[in-house]
């Protein structure tokens, strides 16, 4: 299983750069994976496809503003990403430029923040402690920068747009993308129609910005996200089962969190921990029926998870046509039903 096989072939002009509005006029490319057809819609088009009875599971994280630019004793620029919370003021964090971060460095981020560097972490960042005045996160609200991925060159006007529109639990360094299609007005329309909607929490961490660098893609460690199911969750889950209706999970981040807290019979457990899981071709799905996600990045461990649940060929096909037809990609762009 070489990460080659799941490269593909994208035009720099069709990384979106900016979202469209309304969130829910992007296209949507739908995939059956029984009748092997593609059909070319948009995303307000989804509510055709749900059928009453159905679940929409959808990640209710919600972007904090991680990035932080402050300086050294030394008066060296640096930069300090939140990736996760590990106690009150604790963080682990990417930190640039390294070099000048070892542990025991100090960095100020103007009069009334100030973090020191604790020690090195396995996947290269810093374990970092926050010393502060007042409530840490209205200081990060002042302070901190809402983090767009690196392919995104333009200012972003309105930061809510970088937050889907159920978003409530503060903790992602990114935002679960697939989510920021739905407005509030065809979220009521779905339910409306008998589908019923259930939320989880993953909040998105450095596995999202970690590339797979080894050949063999069974090589490859994911690292380990906060996730958390509630009892109310679970309980939708195996009333679904129980009726006959469909799982669908909005999102990869929504699936992994199923995923990883399955239990026989396609129901899932509630409760929170960590989880690494990483799906890639030759994973049977336990929970998931039907995926709603936006188009990933080439060789990424995301592509590799619709490989799994819709086929490598399949999925490069798919990629293939949206790049012929000129689908908008990544974080602001298109989206696909895969059912």
């Amino acid at each position: 299983m070489r990460v080659q096989d799941y490269d593909y072939f994208l035009p720099e002009e069709l990384i979106a750069q900016t979202p469209i509005e309304p969130r829910d006029h992007s296209r949507l490319l739908v995939v059956d994976r029984q009748q092997h057809g593609v059909e070319h819609k948009h995303f307000y088009d989804l509510v055709s496809y749900l059928q009453a009875g159905d679940l929409l599971i959808m990640n209710d994280t919600r972007v904090i503003p991680a990035r932080l630019i402050g300086r050294k004793d030394t008066g060296a620029r640096v930069e300090v990403f939140l990736l996760h919370r590990h106690s009150k003021d604790v963080w682990e964090a990417l930190v640039r430029p390294g070099k000048k971060l070892a542990p025991g460095a100090i960095v100020s981020f103007g009069d009334k923040l100030q973090c020191q560097i604790i020690e090195k972490t396995e996947f290269g960042g810093r374990l970092v402690q926050f010393t502060y005045e007042g409530a840490f996160e209205a200081i990060l609200d002042e302070l901190g920068q809402t983090p767009l991925p690196p392919y995104i060159h333009e200012k972003l006007d309105d930061k809510e747009r970088y937050q889907t529109v159920y978003a409530r639990v503060d903790g992602s360094a990114a935002a679960p993308t697939a989510g920021l299609h739905f407005t509030p007005e065809m979220l009521q329309t779905v339910k409306d129609k008998g589908v019923n909607v259930a939320f989880v929490t993953l909040h998105v961490g450095l596995g999202t910005f970690r590339p797979v660098s080894v050949e063999d893609i069974r090589d490859h460690v994911m690292h380990s996200e906060y996730y958390d199911v509630p009892e109310e969750t679970a309980a939708q889950v195996a009333n679904t089962r129980a009726k006959g209706g469909r799982v669908i999970a909005v999102g990869t981040t929504a699936v992994r969190t199923l995923e990883s807290a399955a239990q026989p019979g396609g129901l899932i457990r509630s409760g929170s921990g960590k989880t690494n899981i990483f799906i890639y071709p030759g994973y049977t799905f336990q929970v998931v029926d039907g995926l709603v996600t936006n188009f990933h990045l080439p060789q990424s461990t995301l592509l590799m998870l619709v490989s799994a649940f819709a086929g490598r060929e399949r999925m490069l096909e798919a990629y293939r046509q949206a790049v012929e037809g000129k689908y908008r990609f990544f974080s602001f762009g298109d989206a696909m039903f895969i059912y």
